[in-house]
């Protein structure tokens, strides 16, 4: 039974679990692309919704059912049903189980059935979250292994330690993303055929920062509310918020040196997982290490996930479009691990340090008792998950299909599975100016300093245009490619020009260039990005003007500035009244 403070705590706790599902909804959306950004939101949606069910019908009795229907590895299902008695314990866990489900979604995102996805997300919740969760959590093996009453008894350990899920949720989500998207293949385009990876970038980062930011919050009460309970726990649980924020921190400044040091600049997506990456590596050991232990969890945690989505992406050719497997499944079993080397105070009690014999890190002269403990409960899930996932998962793709059809991977799943046209209705992505309010070029390019142009792109300037004298009587299609963020700009100085007509198309495009800038540390070839096409018809303005008054409006010193196209136009005809030629493009009544 909880205190009334205690409840209350587990229950805020509880919430903050819960707005976790909005952060990798968040995050998985905006690390993929926007054609398939209602159907990321609608699997985030319902693994929730189903695993809630499931978990109460069948899930919480396996993995906390006190009577056992086999002794150490499996709880009895009266519980379950028995809830009423037990509101914050099933609530509580629930969340901690949907946060297992929904990790598999990112990595088999953009061409997995829908049926197919809430099928292995049911049974994720049913059953292979909650045995392992016995195992660990429900008085299972795990839990004794090393100590007197269990398994390998007299080694000297405190049993297996996993205080917050760094195994039980993360490795379990992480380790069957793997084996799905394993299973499913890769994207369209991922690979080309030697083998070498393509880059496909997210269609906006500022809903994966989004996602980071909401999850690092929520991760405030996944870690310190696992205590179930703040009552003559007060400084256990304040270390817990410094460890698991510190692990955070130092794994976001790893991977963004990292990546600066190995791609040239510093990787925006991968930074974003780096803190992931922290959290998850810390939620084992989150109660149990000092502060400088959880920074040098963190430090290894931001190497292994960049390495670890690099040989995942390259050497086994598993496409993860988010991570999840780097992220989840390689720093939530790292992370389990490093318990046995860096455990120093007691997980349950105030600030009481653990003893040799007692569960003492490695590092502490704890000998190596804890670690073996650590190794083989990660290992012993691992193979659990495995077996189970593997049949699941084959078993899905045989009855309905794991994949969709090359039609639909293409058009998306949010026009197929959902029948939405876009998610995003009326709104269009802008992309930022690569030069505004910087000093790598200028926004006049007559007036940019040769320092500017040399840090910007180096070009040859050139002002040789057709003679305007030949321009009588003729009449000029010039086609303008540019940012889009430069339009209202352009709008503006071709009105002053004189311009009184135009027409304005919203595009997708990309030059020429190849290679120098990276994604997640794979070059990127080709990138589509958002242009506007502005048209404008002249006959009495001279084309060189407009041509120039282009050039200085959209000007900045970086690839993407945009291209102009000058075309003949062999005649115009005006629909109301008849006239032809020239007399056509004018206004006049």
């Amino acid at each position: 039974m909880y205190s009334a403070i205690d409840t209350v705590w587990v229950l805020l706790g509880t919430t903050l679990v819960f707005f976790m599902q909005a952060g990798f909804a968040m995050v998985e959306t905006g690390f993929t692309r926007a054609k398939n950004a209602g159907n990321i939101i609608m699997k985030n949606l319902m693994d929730f919704a189903c695993g809630t069910v499931v978990y109460w019908v069948l899930g919480f009795g396996l993995m906390y059912g006190s009577t056992e229907l086999l002794p150490g590895l499996l709880g009895d299902l009266s519980v379950a049903w028995q809830a009423d008695t037990r509101w914050t314990d099933l609530i509580f866990q629930t969340v901690f189980c949907a946060t297992a489900a929904t990790i598999v979604s990112g990595a088999m995102a953009e061409r997995t059935n829908f049926k197919a996805y809430l099928l292995y997300s049911i049974a994720i919740s049913a059953v292979v979250y909650p045995v392992s969760g016995h195992w660990i959590w429900g008085g299972g093996w795990l839990s004794t292994l090393g100590t007197a009453e269990g398994l390998l008894p007299g080694l000297g350990a405190y049993g297996f330690h996993d205080f917050a899920g760094s195994t039980a949720v993360h490795m379990v989500g992480g380790l069957s993303a793997l084996i799905g998207a394993k299973i499913l293949g890769p994207r369209i385009g991922k690979y080309n055929k030697d083998g070498s990876p393509n880059a496909i970038p997210g269609h906006s980062l500022t809903l994966g920062a989004l996602g980071v930011f909401i999850l690092w919050f929520g991760w405030f009460g996944f870690n310190p509310a696992s205590s179930l309970g703040v009552e003559g726990l007060e400084a256990n649980v304040g270390r817990i918020f410094v460890t698991t924020n510190m692990a955070a921190a130092v794994a976001t400044c790893t991977v963004m040196v990292l990546t600066w040091v190995r791609y040239g600049k510093p990787d925006v997506s991968m930074t974003l997982n780096g803190s992931l990456a922290g959290l998850v590596a810390i939620t084992a050991g989150c109660s149990t290490v000092t502060v400088t232990g959880s920074a040098v969890i963190g430090l290894l945690a931001g190497c292994i996930v960049v390495f670890g989505i690099e040989f995942v992406d390259r050497k086994l050719k598993i496409d993860d479009p988010v991570g999840a497997v780097g992220v989840h499944c390689l720093c939530g079993g790292v992370g389990t691990i490093l318990v046995g080397v860096f455990a120093y105070f007691d997980p349950y009690t105030d600030s009481m340090v653990l003893q040799k014999g007692q569960g003492l890190g490695l590092i502490y002269g704890g000998g190596t008792a804890q670690l073996l403990v650590q190794v083989l409960g990660v290992a012993a899930v691992a193979l659990w998950v495995t077996v189970t996932m593997n049949v699941i998962f084959r078993l899905i793709d045989r009855v309905v299909g794991l994949r969709v059809s090359e039609e639909e991977e293409i058009d998306g799943l949010d026009l197929h599975e959902h029948g939405l046209i876009s998610a995003y209705a009326d709104f269009m992505p802008v992309g930022m100016a690569v030069n505004e309010n910087t000093n790598l070029g200028n926004d006049d390019y007559i007036s940019a300093s040769p320092a500017a142009i040399e840090a910007a792109i180096p070009v040859v300037q050139t002002t040789s245009y057709p003679a305007d004298s030949a321009q009588a009587g003729r009449i000029t299609n010039v086609v303008i490619l540019c940012r889009q963020t430069k339009f209202e700009a352009l709008k503006t100085a071709l009105n002053d020009l004189g311009i009184t007509g135009l027409t304005l198309t919203h595009v997708q495009g990309c030059g020429i260039q190849k290679g120098g800038e990276y994604y997640r540390g794979v070059p990127q070839d080709m990138n589509l990005l958002p242009r506007v096409k502005v048209e404008v018809v002249v006959s009495q303005v001279p084309v060189a003007d407009v041509i120039e008054t282009a050039k200085r409006v959209l000007y900045t010193g970086h690839t993407g500035d945009g291209k102009i196209f000058v075309y003949d136009v062999q005649n115009v005809v005006k629909i109301r009244t008849g006239e032809i030629g020239v007399a056509a493009l004018q206004d006049v009544e």
